[in-house]
């Protein structure tokens, strides 16, 4: 007969893909009649904005814009100019475990941008773009968690209380940011803006009830020329904060919150240089963790029938570590023209690689710094050079890492021979260790055939190292309370080199 068994759900979220996806767009531009013509390309900074992400059959897709802001000297000799570029992309990853339904989250960075002038009247823009793609697919498990039997079956159950870290939720949310904001005192008026560089982030989140609560600031650096060509920059600090409303977690639950432009527009506003107006969308995109407790029956057998039962695997993840950290790469870059000033640096994060020695996972980015400066001879330059950042964790052999990178603040000054740059890139890592624990599924129990006369009513037994009572009691079927109560043994006695007497169950 087959054994009624009483079952648990624990429903979360299951990662089914993790990746980064590196893509490249192109796009050739006619420069407009009231640009003057091209003479020397100086520097392309380029933003990226998240459009669209959708869920299929086996693949996620992704799209949206760059936008390029293109720096070039004219013909003629005025000062730097500066195109405006959008251009709109689209990239995908397959997963076979990806399906209609399923989360999604995408974080696109502008990986590097450049531009060619093909003529004195047409550009080529190139953009490469990485975005961290993460797919999560909603799942309820089914759990055997105890035997309901009748005490004349005889059956023994073993039910051990495990934790496991799972997602439970991943919510997003839209908002918007816009506001008028003055240059700082003491800069001089712009007369034309040549360059704005946007990122935003998370800077804390908190669950209080059923919301999420975000704090965040967007960045804003702008260049622009002011009167009589002189070049300046300001950085502004946009402060932000919004309400996630999630579910099926608890206060203490964690949670990982990215925030990612979906647009960015900034102008010249007031009429006297003295202000510009910014408009932002942003998407903040929460994936909220925690442990949960379930019961899980991991073993059964009967003392008075013969019973069949079948185990499958259920996979419990324990969080190890998690956290930030900003670290840090400086070089000396040679400059064809020696740097007598530097008008701006930005950094961009590309390929993020992970290695492992022993205990400790080395997580090393490659940050894309890029330096616009003046030179001796007064022309305007730029030059990119790539270092390595590494970040050194401490974590046992079963750990896996997950680890996110951004390009945080990068710094250079004229130096002899070039200029002494600087890196920064913050690692926001997870790691967990998984371990599979077998659960009951089904049993089946069946009258015992003849020869149970033939059983010794008594057997005497060394215990082994590490052995538990459960596996004796099972294996000679009898039951862990006869076992203690014929060898006098306590609840926490141990049974290493004892010899036991082992009743017959009757």
């Amino acid at each position: 007969m087959e054994l009624e068994l009483e079952c648990t759900q624990l429903s979360g979220f299951e990662t089914v893909l993790d990746t980064t996806v590196f893509h490249e767009e192109t796009l050739e531009m006619i420069v407009p009649d009231a640009f003057p013509d091209i003479l020397r390309i100086v520097d392309t900074g380029g933003t990226a904005c998240l459009r669209s992400k959708e869920a299929r059959e086996g693949r996620a897709e992704v799209s949206g814009t760059a936008k390029a802001s293109v720096l070039y000297l004219p013909d003629g000799g005025e000062g730097p100019r500066r195109l405006e570029v959008s251009v709109p992309f689209s990239c995908a990853a397959d997963g076979a475990n990806i399906a209609e339904g399923c989360a999604v989250t995408a974080v696109p960075r502008v990986v590097a941008a450049e531009t060619r002038s093909l003529n004195p009247r047409k550009v080529l823009v190139r953009i490469n773009l990485a975005v961290c793609l993460r797919v999560y697919a909603p799942v309820t498990e089914t759990l055997c968690s105890a035997a309901a039997a009748p005490e004349q079956a005889g059956v023994e159950q073993l039910t051990e209380h495990q934790t496991t870290y799972l997602a439970v939720c991943v919510q997003e949310k839209p908002f918007t940011f816009s506001d008028e904001l003055p240059l700082p005192a003491g800069r001089p008026e712009a007369e034309e803006l040549l360059g704005s560089r946007f990122a935003a982030r998370c800077g804390e989140s908190k669950i209080i009830g059923n919301k999420l609560i975000l704090k965040g600031e967007a960045s804003l650096r702008l260049l622009y020329r002011a009167a009589e060509g002189e070049l300046c920059s300001a950085e502004f600090a946009l402060p932000f904060s919004q309400i996630l409303e999630i579910s099926g977690a608890g206060e203490e639950a964690g949670s990982e919150v990215d925030v990612v432009l979906t647009s960015a527009e900034c102008t010249l506003s007031g009429g006297d240089g003295r202000s510009v107006a910014v408009s932002l969308g942003l998407l903040a995109q929460a994936v909220v963790r925690e442990s949960r407790g379930v019961d899980l029956l991991t073993d059964l057998y009967s003392t008075a029938f013969d019973m069949t039962a079948e185990a499958r695997p259920c996979t419990l993840r324990r969080l190890l570590d998690q956290g930030q950290r900003s670290q840090s790469a400086r070089e000396l870059v040679e400059t064809g023209v020696l740097a007598r000033e530097v008008l701006d640096a930005s950094a961009e994060v590309g390929t993020v690689t992970q290695s492992r020695d022993g205990d400790r996972i080395t997580v090393t980015a490659q940050a894309a710094v890029t330096v616009l400066y003046r030179g001796e001879d007064d022309g305007l330059y730029a030059v990119t050079r790539e270092l390595p950042v590494s970040c050194p964790l401490e974590l046992p052999g079963e750990a896996a890492c997950a680890c996110l990178c951004r390009a945080g603040e990068s710094f250079a000054t004229p130096a002899s021979g070039g200029l002494e740059v600087r890196a920064e890139v913050e690692f926001r890592y997870m790691a967990l260790a998984a371990r599979q624990v077998p659960v009951i599924a089904s049993a089946h129990m069946e009258e015992r055939g003849g020869g149970e006369e033939e059983r010794p009513s008594i057997v005497l037994r060394m215990a082994r190292e590490g052995e538990r009572l459960w596996d004796i009691a099972k294996a000679y079927g009898t039951t862990i309370s006869d076992i203690r109560s014929a060898n006098d043994l306590g609840e926490e006695d141990r049974l290493s080199d004892q010899l036991l007497l082992i009743p017959r169950k009757r």
